[in-house]
């Protein structure tokens, strides 16, 4: 559904399972930081309202989305981890970029999962400008890191 029309840091919580046990892996692309930031301080607030614990949550940055998968592939294939969230933003230019990266991203992330068979959500705001991205990262859309974290306690509960 698009975030136009459903607010990212909504959520039933019914469904979640208390996170105390398990370890989370946040891989953060550095490329249009403040938004990244925005959106890691959404997943790992999220993270803790859900019962991990701080020490369970490891941050580490890449340059851009497009390493996200790479990223994912380091913390998937330790068993300290249980899932991963990548965080990125990919904004429309005035070249075909985001569509080459867009693509890659997502691809490299789902194979990552299921090479490794544990949850890597794919947080990336994928916007046609800056405003759009910003209304995804706290503003009047949500916080798709938020939505981000939801996923990954979720795809723990299988």
């Amino acid at each position: 559904m698009a975030s136009a029309l459903k607010n990212l840091s909504e959520y039933n919580s019914d469904k979640l399972i208390d996170a105390s046990g398990k370890r989370f892996g946040l891989i953060v692309a550095e490329w249009n930081k403040e938004i990244t930031d925005a959106l890691c301080k959404g997943a790992y607030d999220t993270l803790i309202k859900h019962g991990a614990l701080p020490q369970n949550i490891h941050r580490n940055t890449v340059p851009g989305s497009y390493e996200l998968p790479l990223g994912a592939q380091f913390l998937a294939s330790s068993q300290e981890i249980d899932a991963v969230i990548c965080l990125g933003v990919v904004i429309k230019g005035d070249t075909k970029h985001d569509d080459y990266i867009n693509h890659a991203v997502a691809k490299g992330l789902i194979d990552v999962s299921l090479k490794f068979n544990k949850p890597v959500v794919f947080g990336v705001v994928t916007t046609n400008d800056l405003q759009q991205a910003l209304d995804r990262a706290g503003g009047k859309h949500g916080n798709k890191g938020v939505e981000a974290a939801v996923a990954a306690i979720h795809m723990l509960s299988f």
